[in-house]
């Protein structure tokens, strides 16, 4: 990134929205570094970036493909792209897929979802049609009945499956619960959430010839943020240079962290979005750098993924870590955090899901779940704790399979946290 680039587009932005205007009122007319800006506070941008009057685009909505984002607020807001910015945003991206082990003339099935404003399928799609390798794409999408798709998965000798892990999870538990075989599958492209171990697992199970790579880092509202980079570890990733500048800042500081192993928050700069400008804009995720090579850093999950049951807070990675720990035959293939109250206090669900056939050993099960409770309650021991004070109810395991497990209707992702507890 030159400091050209980077002064014209906060002069740009400055001049032509009201809210990076606002943002920077105080600042020196002439600005060139980032660490002179402010970060963008999420809550604010999305009040300001409303779909009729937006304070936060600098000019009319005239030539624009909107899509809906949940960004890192929960709920659904509007991000748009210019056609010459969408036209970067696939070329740049595609340019990574080289680096998932994508060959000439593999044969690529979309699996990621369409519809409904929602972007991976399209931006996935477009990705492979700009990559620089030829590719034999198939547009399938992850809400076609998998009876469907298994046998035209077979029928059009699929080699590559790309779709977020929850689609291929499910993929896989229908692959074996049907005893069918499709042995083309050599590369599992996987975004849009993390693969975890007990998901591998299955996956693994599913497909024994094909290898889980990440297809690569990006959000509809951050835009590009890391192409992957080859090796054994699918978290990390290298900044889509020069088209955008990653950060990772002090989780309580703010301040950029330099050093190799220190976690903390991603922020992004998109050098190429000008409509929409995103300038020191949090991405939702946590990271750390890897020392490895220029700009790589490892991507460790999203910042704000964790619940509150009473007194305790819960991340899904303590979870996950407990799962991990306790289960060394590798039952589970699948996890969601479900909140509920009852009598007056707050109470956690672990909901486990399991392969196909393993449903039937009860007893392992029963002793999995205990292993699995003892583990949480030994890395969080405020939750046993503020059982014992009467605070929350025991902590408790609900088995299911992993078709069972609740998602985003409109993405396809697992929902991590469910929190069924009623509100007035």
């Amino acid at each position: 990134m030159s400091a050209q680039q980077l002064s014209d587009l906060i002069r740009f932005a400055r001049h032509n929205s009201p809210f990076y205007r606002d943002l920077y009122a105080s600042l020196p007319p002439s600005v060139d570094r980032l660490t002179d800006l402010p970060v963008v506070d999420q809550k604010s941008f999305w009040a300001a970036n409303t779909l009729h009057d937006s304070r936060v685009l600098t000019g009319p909505l005239s030539e624009a493909t909107v899509y809906k984002t949940g960004g890192t607020t929960g709920s659904p807001k509007f991000s748009v792209y210019t056609r010459d910015e969408w036209r970067t945003f696939v070329t740049t991206f595609g340019q990574g897929l080289v680096d998932t082990g994508l060959r000439p003339g593999h044969r690529v099935a979309d699996l990621f979802y369409a519809g409904e404003l929602y972007a991976s399928f399209l931006f996935v799609l477009d990705s492979l049609a700009h990559a620089p390798v030829d590719n034999v794409r198939l547009p399938i999408g992850g809400g076609a009945p998998l009876e469907s798709t298994i046998p035209t998965l077979r029928d059009l000798a699929a080699q590559v499956l790309a779709g977020t892990p929850t689609t291929l999870c499910r993929l896989a538990e229908q692959v074996l619960a049907a005893g069918v075989r499709l042995d083309s599958v050599e590369l599992l492209l996987f975004g849009g959430e993390a693969l975890f171990d007990d998901q591998r697992r299955l996956l693994a199970t599913a497909f024994p010839g094909a290898e889980a790579r990440s297809v690569g880092y990006a959000s509809v509202d951050a835009g590009l943020l890391g192409r992957p980079v080859p090796g054994s570890d699918a978290r990390v990733h290298r900044a889509f240079t020069p088209h955008s500048v990653v950060e990772i800042l002090d989780d309580s500081t703010d301040e950029p962290v330099t050093e190799p192993g220190r976690p903390g928050r991603v922020v992004v700069t998109s050098l190429f979005r000008r409509l929409m400008p995103i300038i020191r804009y949090p991405a939702g995720d946590r990271a750390e750098w890897t020392g490895t090579g220029p700009g790589h850093f490892r991507i460790l999950g999203r910042a704000e993924e964790g619940v509150r049951v009473g007194p305790v807070s819960l991340y899904t990675q303590d979870a996950q870590d407990a799962v991990a720990s306790a289960d060394t035959a590798g039952q589970v293939v699948g996890m969601q955090l479900v909140v509920r109250r009852w009598e007056g206090r707050d109470g956690l669900v672990l909901r486990l899901a399991t392969a196909p056939g393993d449903e039937r050993d009860t007893d392992r099960r029963e002793s999995l779940a205990r292993a699995v409770v003892a583990e949480l309650e030994t890395v969080r021991p405020l939750y046993p704790d503020s059982v014992r004070a009467g605070f929350v109810h025991p902590l408790s395991v609900e088995w299911a399979r992993h078709r069972d497990l609740a998602v985003n209707p409109r993405s396809g992702k697992l929902v991590r946290v469910l929190d069924e507890r009623p509100t007035a």
